[in-house]
This record gives C-alpha cells, sequence and structure tokens, in this order.
C-alpha cells in the first residue's frame, strides 16, 4: 500500500494540500457569522493598501522569492485580530492576489500559485484566533499562528516545486524549512515587536469597537 503513494507524484500531492487548506479557509469563513459594515469593508481596504506599501520597503530580498520587509503583514494581523478569523481569511487572500499581481504575475503551476498567494496570506487570518488566549499576550499569539501557517504554505510550495534550487546533496525538506525560515522569522518578530507597542494593540481594539 505504501509502495502506492510512493508513486503518487509531487504535484499530485501538492493538488491535495491546496485542496485541503481550501476547505480549511472556506470552513473558516463560512463558520463566521460576522456580518460586514461598510466600515469593516473600509478598514479591510485600508489594511491592504498598509500591507502593500509596507511590503515595497525590503530590508532583505531571498534569491528565488519571499523577503524580509517594514511589518507588511501587521496590517493583516490587526484586521484579523479586530474581526475574527474569517474575515481575515478573506482579506488576506485578496492581500495575497494583491501580492500576485505585484510579483509580476509569475507562477510556475496553478497550486504553485495558490500555495504562494491566497493560501499563504489567508493564513494570516489565524491572528483572529488571539482572542482564544490570555489577553496580556495582546496579538502575540496569533501573530505566531498567522505566521506559521503561512510557513507551512511557503515550506509545501518550495517542497514540490521549487526543490530543484537545493544544494546538491542537500535535503529537499530541510532546505524549504531554512530557506523559508530565513524570511519569515525575522518578518514574524519585526511583527511581534511592533505588536508590543500600546498604540498599536490598542488601535486594533478600536477597528473592533467601530462595529
Amino acid at each position: 500500500m505504501f509502495s502506492e503513494f510512493a508513486k503518487v507524484s509531487s504535484a499530485t500531492w501538492g493538488v491535495i494540500v491546496a485542496l485541503l487548506l481550501v476547505g480549511i479557509v472556506v470552513f473558516a469563513v463560512s463558520k463566521d457569522k460576522k456580518r460586514w459594515t461598510a466600515r469593516m469593508l473600509a478598514n479591510g481596504a485600508l489594511c491592504i493598501a498598509l500591507s502593500t506599501v509596507l511590503s515595497f520597503i525590503t530590508l532583505y530580498k531571498m534569491p528565488q522569492g519571499g523577503s524580509i520587509t517594514l511589518a507588511s503583514m501587521l496590517p493583516m494581523f490587526l484586521f484579523a485580530y479586530a474581526y475574527g478569523v474569517g474575515p481575515g481569511m478573506l482579506v488576506g487572500a485578496a492581500y495575497g492576489f494583491v501580492q500576485f499581481l505585484q510579483g509580476g504575475l509569475y507562477f510556475v503551476h496553478p497550486v504553485e500559485l495558490l500555495l504562494d498567494y491566497p493560501l499563504a496570506f489567508a493564513m494570516l487570518g489565524l491572528a483572529g484566533l488571539s482572542n482564544k488566549f490570555s489577553d496580556q499576550w495582546g496579538m502575540i499569539p496569533g501573530i505566531i499562528l498567522g505566521t506559521f501557517g503561512r510557513f507551512i504554505c511557503a515550506f509545501l510550495s518550495g517542497l514540490i516545486f521549487f526543490g530543484m534550487y537545493a544544494p546538491e546533496g542537500q535535503n529537499v525538506v530541510i532546505y524549504s524549512m531554512v530557506y523559508n525560515g530565513l524570511y519569515l522569522v525575522p518578518e514574524a518578530i519585526i511583527c511581534i515587536v511592533l505588536a508590543m507597542i500600546p498604540q498599536i494593540r490598542q488601535l486594533a481594539k478600536r477597528l473592533a469597537l467601530q462595529d
């Protein structure tokens, strides 16, 4: 039986995983019954715009895609923290499409496109789970969860579609883990440091109270 699994191509596994992640996003969005208001839509658009602007402030750019920016994920975390997982995932996916346009519409496979853009950035909506933790931690647990979700998508994309860039003799799994961790971990740390500023935390709470 296990030998049959071994015959399944990487692209096929990619499709399976992508469909699973799509299902998770759809479930999270459909489960969240929060009513969208005009102000909520405006705040979502504003957060997308802020993330886009911050994404142009690149501190370090990786050779095969991915970069460390000036906390470009933070507005997405703020929105998810204020409005919850479902809305956060929707706005994150929309921002992912903006990133795809910003990246020049380049992709190597439709599944890679899903994993690297809408799904990866939809995972930032997991920051909405911050409310499940003690208030003393603020947005920090959500930032960690959201970044980890994006990391999983980036890791799978790298493993399945970009393994050829791994140095000769290096395990592709390790390569993808290290490569994607090299920019996502510093990015998350920057977001956490900024999220610890009291004014940033209060901003997220004010966003939620507006509706």
